[in-house]
């Protein structure tokens, strides 16, 4: 039989047969699982979607079947969210995912009896109930149930899944499971279920036995290498030591971001197909901007939830860099609703969760508007295909002055509006051609940008940085520049030795003039020359 080639996997649970892969069994706490199944408790394993959720509970099934003590079953439920609020449907469809994979343990007979019992002589509201019961009676050891995607389930039917797990809690393990792992992306007691009379219930009070919510985290920067390490050993293909610390920026070890890097570099990248051909940063580059155009699965769903009006409310003030956004009067509900998305991290200052989505989330916000405006990348081209940013940004101040309410008012994230506005212009320049680094937070009170725009076709030419920081006046002119100088500075020093500065400052003074608010001039500090842009 002829061996598959190994690759990166970006689809579907690891097969490590043909998969490099991260361990499962060791991306969570195992003794601390094992004890909760053996005080026979009932917990929660959640995280962001492509995290690895269904690769590390069905590793944990195996495991537990193994072991020989228990009957460990997994069943996928996310077909019951087509059904939404019929209950009757998604309870018979859960019970049906349970059967059927009791099926491959227990044999089939017996397994479509328990269940054809129940579904025959059960009403509704103790149908899956009595389902468990008859099941875990008839088992000869006690039973662990794994459902995975419970939070694809809406609603009634929702609760009434909960509530008749619930239900059976006081017969475990000899008459129902001894122990039952809830697998989502959130964790239950962030559940707000509306159901079908506009009730509003959450999912801590449907669910009151939980014992534990344990939330899986990313990669760390030590398995990233080990992973990649596996490429290596199985083609003799070099990751050059240097693209680490950039695939960490980007991804921050978000696992489908760290394989979906690999397989782009590895294999749709077709010149690297040629295993002698060492992998250097500008690849990773190159890699990483492909991803964000293609607009993967991964990327559409992180882009759908930023439509959200309760995601707004917690990414709009990072964007802006906002100081006055007091942290404490955000509903804490919506921040961590938001953080089990993995869209944001609780760093101080909170953040974007990594770089990759930092570029996805203006470039998305800004679409449209790209879209809309006339900009060539030709028109601000010099002779050695730098890019002429004084030029860029004297046609962006007019721009500016002419279109900013307008285009603005389109936006849905308009307390960033100027930001995104001149992101979205400086997209259409560089677009294909250089590569636009961003750093936001929240309290940082500032928007930096970091260009990189190759002067060469191909891999290791000279390369232009340019660095810019958008700040929104909100004290003296003078002293806000004061202080930006500052911090452009540092930024400058930390990018490159050559790199070229420009601090633009955003006034939204509706009675200044547009004469005040448009102007700029060249301040030297610390040895260096900044251009500095009033807008």
């Amino acid at each position: 039989m002829t061996t598959v080639p190994k690759f990166f996997n970006t689809a579907g649970p690891i097969k490590p047969d043909i998969h490099y892969c991260v361990d499962p069994l060791t991306r969570f706490n195992l003794p601390e699982i094992e004890s909760l199944i053996d005080q026979q408790k009932y917990f929660i394993l959640h995280a962001p979607r492509q995290t690895g959720k269904t690769s590390c509970m069905l590793a944990l099934r195996d495991y537990l079947n193994r072991q020989g003590r228990y009957i460990a079953v997994y069943a996928n439920v996310e077909g019951g969210q087509a059904s939404r609020n019929h209950v009757e449907e998604v309870v018979q469809g859960v019970s049906a995912a349970i059967r059927s994979e009791v099926s491959l343990l227990i044999g089939e007979e017996l397994s479509d009896r328990l269940y054809q019992t129940s579904i025959e002589k059960e009403p509704v509201p103790r149908m899956l109930t009595g389902y468990l019961e008859r099941l875990c009676t008839a088992l000869e050891r006690p039973l662990i149930l794994i459902i995975d995607e419970i939070d694809a389930l809406v609603g009634d039917s929702l609760v009434s899944v909960l509530r008749q797990i619930r239900s059976g809690y006081d017969k475990r393990p000899a008459a129902f499971p001894q122990s039952i792992i809830l697998c989502g992306v959130r964790d239950v007691r962030d559940y707000r279920i509306v159901l079908s009379n506009q009730d509003i219930i959450t999912g801590g009070s449907a669910f009151n036995i939980k014992a534990e919510s344990l939330r899986l985290g990313n990669f760390s920067k030590e398995e990233i290498h080990a992973l990649y390490l596996q490429h290596t050993q199985a083609t003799g293909q070099v990751f050059d030591e240097t693209c680490f610390p950039l695939v960490w920026e980007a991804t921050e070890g978000q696992p489908w971001l760290v394989n979906a890097l690999g397989y782009e570099v590895t294999q749709r990248m077709v010149e690297n197909r040629d295993r002698t051909i060492r992998i250097i940063p500008e690849m990773m580059y190159r890699a990483q901007e492909n991803l964000i155009y293609r607009r993967e699965t991964h990327i559409d769903i992180l882009i759908d939830k930023l439509r959200e009006e309760r995601v707004r409310r917690v990414i709009s003030p990072i964007l802006a860099g906002d100081t006055a956004a007091d942290e404490s009067l955000m509903p804490q509900d919506d921040v961590q609703y938001v953080v089990d998305l993995g869209l944001i991290t609780l760093d101080k200052p909170r953040r974007i969760a990594n770089g990759i989505y930092k570029e996805i989330i203006p470039r998305e916000l800004t679409w449209t508007t790209q879209d809309g405006l006339l900009q060539q990348a030709a028109w601000y081209m010099n002779s050695d295909n730098s890019i002429n940013m004084e030029k860029l940004l004297l046609d962006f101040q007019q721009f500016f002055r002419q279109n900013a309410d307008a285009w603005i008012e389109r936006f849905d994230y308009k307390e960033s509006g100027p930001q995104l506005l001149l992101q979205a212009f400086l997209q259409r320049v560089i677009n294909g051609g250089g590569y636009i680094d961003r750093e936001y937070g929240l309290g940082r009170g500032r928007t930096d940008l970091l260009i990189r725009k190759p002067l060469t076709d191909g891999y290791g030419g000279p390369i232009q940085y340019i660095v810019l920081e958008m700040k929104i006046k909100r004290a003296s002119v003078p002293k806000t520049i004061a202080l930006g100088l500052e911090q452009i500075t540092e930024y400058m020093d930390k990018a490159a030795p050559d790199a070229e500065g420009h601090f633009i400052l955003f006034n939204r003074d509706k009675s200044a003039t547009w004469s005040k608010k448009i102007w700029h001039r060249k301040e030297n500090y610390q040895g260096r020359t900044i251009t500095v842009w009033g807008m």
